[in-house]
């Protein structure tokens, strides 16, 4: 989707780089206050914390710097605040119980293919 920004599209092939699961991006634009959520997998509470790590350093890298990140050093919801994007790293159980799809079921939804390629949900 070409109308997806480009850190959008950025932190989404990180995560798809670096094995997260279940990649959702939610579009916000009128429902809150940030434009976008990216929702993710991470296969353990270590894979979490290397997630947020990879994302932070080549963001940093790009120029951007996040507002906040919450949820270390237990890294089963990890929160990055990039103000217009907002970055969720989930452990599965912790994913399940939150279910931040279900809350915000209005949103219009992303996904990522096989070839790393943003597509309508």
């Amino acid at each position: 989707m070409g109308n997806v920004p480009r850190i959008v599209r950025t932190i989404a092939r990180i995560l798809k780089e670096k094995k997260a699961e279940d990649i959702l991006i939610l579009d916000m634009k009128g429902l809150t206050i940030t434009d976008y959520f990216i929702i993710a997998t991470a296969n353990s509470t270590v894979h979490a914390g290397a997630l947020k790590d990879e994302i932070e350093r080549k963001l940093e890298l790009r120029g951007y710097y996040p507002l906040g990140i919450e949820g270390i050093p237990y890294n089963h919801w990890i929160l990055m605040d990039y103000g217009d994007v907002v970055v969720h790293i989930f452990h599965p159980e912790t994913r399940e119980l939150y279910d931040l799809e279900r809350l915000w079921y209005d949103a219009p939804r992303y996904t990522i293919n096989e070839k790393g390629e943003i597509e309508e949900a």
